[in-house]
């Protein structure tokens, strides 16, 4: 079964993910921005640790799991909110 390991950052508007994505662009690092994240996980640096294809929601696997890593994918819109999301490992 694919694993993944990855990191995101979760916000209530698109316009909040936007500014926060911008702000890694420019070169702030992703661990500091993640705490501005809604989730628990923002104090870890939006660390979500190595998962499974299938543990996370669709619209997380599809980016996870087909997407280039470490780089920034986002806004992705799920029933949680908006997230910035980097994939740091993957295994097929």
């Amino acid at each position: 079964m694919p694993r993944a390991s990855a990191r995101h950052i979760l916000v209530d508007t698109e316009e909040k993910c936007s500014e926060l994505k911008q702000e890694i662009i420019n070169g702030a690092s992703f661990a500091d921005v993640a705490k501005h994240s809604t989730c628990p996980s923002g104090s870890q640096g939006g660390d979500l640790g190595n998962f499974g294809q299938g543990q996370m929601v669709p619209e997380f696997d599809q980016v996870v799991f087909n997407e280039a890593l470490n780089v920034v994918h986002g806004p992705i819109k799920t029933q949680f909110g908006y997230h910035l999301l980097e994939i740091t490992e993957r295994s097929e």
